[in-house]
């Protein structure tokens, strides 16, 4: 057996061995951890033009029975090991902690939280669906038809797959396109070149817990076949920055999730109690490493800026690398150190603009961009703008950095513009209302409550089940 694990691409549950491979490496040390088998847009074309076998394996089975399947695919996923590529290797738990850390970055108490959150989503699809399809009897799915509320109703599937260009930051944005199984929807994954580890292990999952192999594509593709995969399955998720996302923005088949700009507003009622909400503010900024697109990248106060920005600054800006198995590991390094400094030089030429100071530089010892144990990290930024004009106000990075932006009350909605989590700490009732009007806040959060906080019964970024399933008129004489 090869020391090195091979993850062959899967050809509708099929393992295909290319020729063509690359290797998954340890960020810091740059071991190889895994080859990886590499598919052209040609192969994937010829594939998906058969998906309509994996949506027949999957028709036999009730959601029920699918439900049940995703609930023990949780349990392996969290507790299992597992078969890792075709090489005879398996995967403990810890080992895909381990694995993972190494060529993401992400410390192991991050990987683990993000395990917690993916166990959390398949053993309770039922609430999720229950959420997503409003109280639907799901048996209706199994007939295509039925009556519940004291109406007929009648669903059609949209397409015959569910498409996933998925990315790298954060394996827990896996959990998005769990229930799509259950909704008896095959899925054909590109993983994140860095990341192939979260959907091939649940993948893996699936398959031990019953679910048949015909149900899933994995396919480590370049640009021409991930395009292939959003324009021909039917539906497709897609994620990615700005610059990836923005020719598929007005194609209603690809669910966009890009940068989110999450934040915190402060009302101007509780504005002089700001201390008491310091915590949440971290917490938003920093959890996951600052790696998530809910991650607050804002926060909007109409006075006291100053000493936010300062506050938050004496929190954050002493954080440093750890060891990636230091249970207080707070950051997370970069598999690409290209990207580091990108986003570094970013910032730096922003703060030429005047208008804008990194007020963590009072309190960080050395350079943004630091080197640990041959990692590259970005070090938490706090930015003070003085407008959100400023072009460090409304930034999103992969790293934990916020700006703070003083802007009245009364223009808070028409300056912050799409806003994917939006906390809002207030208890004006009018204040509250003009938010509950605003249409661009994809989840808004009353009260202290952190951006990071997600119920799985309210999706913050499109129902999947809307997505997956149409509600058509059907009228029935026999």
């Amino acid at each position: 057996m090869s020391t090195i694990p091979h993850l062959p691409a899967l050809r509708l549950g099929r393992p295909y061995e290319s020729l063509e491979k690359i290797e998954v490496k340890d960020h810091r040390t740059g071991a190889v951890r895994a080859v990886v088998s590499q598919v052209n847009g040609g192969l994937v074309r010829r594939d998906l033009a058969k998906l309509g076998t994996g949506r027949a394996a999957l028709k036999p089975f009730t959601v029920a029975q699918l439900l049940e399947f995703s609930r023990r695919a949780g349990e392996l996923f969290l507790n299992g090991t597992l078969p890792l590529g075709d090489r005879g290797h398996v995967q403990s738990p810890d080992d895909y902690v381990a694995t993972l850390s190494a060529t993401s970055g992400l410390p192991h108490v991050m990987v683990r939280r993000n395990m917690a959150k993916i166990h959390y989503a398949l053993t309770h699809l039922d609430t999720v669906l229950n959420g997503l399809t409003r109280g639907l009897d799901l048996s209706i799915l199994d007939r295509g038809w039925g009556e519940q509320f004291g109406t007929r109703l009648s669903f059609v599937p949209t397409a015959p797959a569910l498409g996933l260009v998925m990315p790298s930051n954060s394996p827990a944005v896996n959990s998005l396109w769990l229930p799509a199984l259950a909704l008896k929807t095959p899925v054909v994954i590109k993983p994140g070149k860095e990341e192939p580890w979260t959907p091939y292990r649940l993948i893996q999952a699936f398959l031990a817990a019953g679910v048949p192999a015909e149900a899933f594509g994995f396919y480590p593709t370049d640009h021409e076949g991930a395009a292939t995969i959003l324009n021909q399955c039917g539906r497709a998720l897609l994620f990615g920055d700005k610059s990836t996302t923005a020719p598929y923005a007005n194609n209603p088949a690809i669910q966009i999730h890009g940068p989110g700009w999450s934040k915190v507003l402060i009302g101007e009622d509780c504005i002089e109690q700001w201390r008491d909400y310091l915590e949440v503010l971290v917490e938003s900024i920093s959890d996951n490493g600052g790696r998530s697109c809910l991650n607050a990248s804002a926060v909007v106060v109409p006075r006291f800026g100053a000493e936010i920005a300062d506050a938050l600054a004496r929190e954050l800006g002493p954080v440093s690398p750890s060891r990636p198995e230091d249970p207080a590991a707070r950051l997370s390094g970069f598999a690409n150190p290209k990207m580091a400094e990108f986003i570094d030089a970013q910032i730096e030429e922003g703060l030429k603009t005047p208008g804008a100071e990194d007020v963590t530089a009072r309190y960080r010892q050395g350079p943004r961009r630091v080197e640990f144990e041959g990692g590259v990290y970005l070090r938490p930024t706090i930015v003070r703008c003085d407008s959100f004009d400023h072009p460090l106000a409304n930034r999103e990075f992969l790293f934990p950095y916020a700006s703070v932006v003083e802007v009245p009350q009364r223009e808070m909605l028409s300056k912050i513009g799409y806003t994917l989590a939006c906390t809002a700490i207030t208890r004006d009732p009018g204040f509250i209302a003009e938010l509950e009007a605003f249409p661009h806040i994809e989840r808004l959060n009353l009260g202290p409550v952190s951006t990071m906080k997600i119920s799985w019964d309210q999706p913050h970024e499109g129902n999947l089940f809307e997505f997956l399933w149409k509600r058509r008129a059907l009228e029935r004489a026999w």
